[in-house]
């Protein structure tokens, strides 16, 4: 690790082009979503949580923790899907707040966008890449993120 507070040309060029990358992507793949099927990215995020889970149905943390939400934004984004008949709250199996139930609404419409949501990640992602080019990249990936574990259950000093 460098002492030297700023990136060189090479660091700032790689990591302004992830940033670039990053966000063309998303923007590209919430646009077909909101399009195509009139669903935001949060709205399929949620959808593709509780639809992986058991019973299509999860706590308001674990939700949070999946999602990496703050919990008043995860409270705000539940009532607006619950409000397009998407999810419910349902008392709680195990804590004091609802569970977030997937409803049959929900579940149809992970159905519809799903398949080409899938296909539009591989046309601009997984096939760019390659499949030795798209190892690399989910292992440099993990590398980062366990980083970040790491830093963030790293005791916290401060600066003197």
């Amino acid at each position: 690790m460098s002492d030297e507070p700023w990136l060189t040309e090479a660091e700032q060029r790689a990591w302004r082009s992830y940033l670039h990358m990053q966000r063309m992507l998303t923007a590209h793949l919430a646009s077909r979503l909101q399009h195509d099927f009139d669903l935001s990215a949060a709205d399929y995020e949620i959808l593709v949580n509780l639809s992986e889970s058991a019973d299509g149905r999860m706590c308001p943390s674990d939700l949070a923790a999946a999602t990496q939400w703050e919990k008043s934004r995860l409270s705000h984004h539940i009532t607006r899907m619950e409000r397009r008949g998407m999810v419910s709250r349902e008392p709680s199996r195990t804590g004091r707040y609802p569970d977030v139930q997937l409803t049959e609404a929900g579940r149809a419409a992970i159905r519809r966008a799903a398949p080409e949501h899938a296909a539009d990640v591989r046309a601009l992602f997984v096939d760019v890449l390659g499949p030795e080019r798209l190892e690399r990249f989910a292992e440099d990936c993990r590398t980062v993120t366990d980083a970040l574990d790491r830093e963030e259950k790293a005791p916290r000093y401060p600066k003197v």
